[in-house]
């Protein structure tokens, strides 16, 4: 009967252990990590391969492992703070990689109507040629 105890005991005790590692951070905090790791999910898919929100990407992954640290070590502020820094730097990432894609697709139109001038112009002359 000793044994089984200590064979029930033991894991139950280190399960305890591991679930009050958290458990001096509030639902809120823990709310804020998983609103981070999403917004860092999603900066991912938008950002992909681009150079651009490149560094701030990495920025936030960097703040999502340390909030995952400190969430694990019961570290309430210090996982807010890493949490929103990773959000923060999520939203910037996405913001300059779609402020990127933008200002190529304004050029895209400025190289197009550039032509279309320039086209313009030979139409003209040729025009007026005859």
């Amino acid at each position: 009967m000793n044994s089984w105890m200590t064979r029930t005991a033991v894991p139950l005790a280190l399960a305890a252990g591991l679930l009050a590692g958290c458990g001096g951070v509030s639902e809120l905090t823990k709310e804020r990590v998983a609103r981070s790791e999403t917004a860092v999910q999603q900066a991912q898919q938008t950002v992909g391969n681009s150079e651009q929100g490149a560094v701030e990407l990495q920025r936030a992954k960097e703040n999502l492992d340390q909030a995952r640290r400190a969430l694990k070590d019961g570290k309430e502020q210090l996982t807010e703070r890493h949490a929103q820094l990773a959000q923060l730097d999520a939203e910037l990432a996405v913001s300059k990689s779609q402020s990127a894609s933008a200002r190529k697709a304004a050029d895209e139109v400025l190289a197009s109507i550039k032509q279309l001038r320039q086209e313009a112009e030979r139409s003209s002359i040729t025009t007026n040629d005859q």
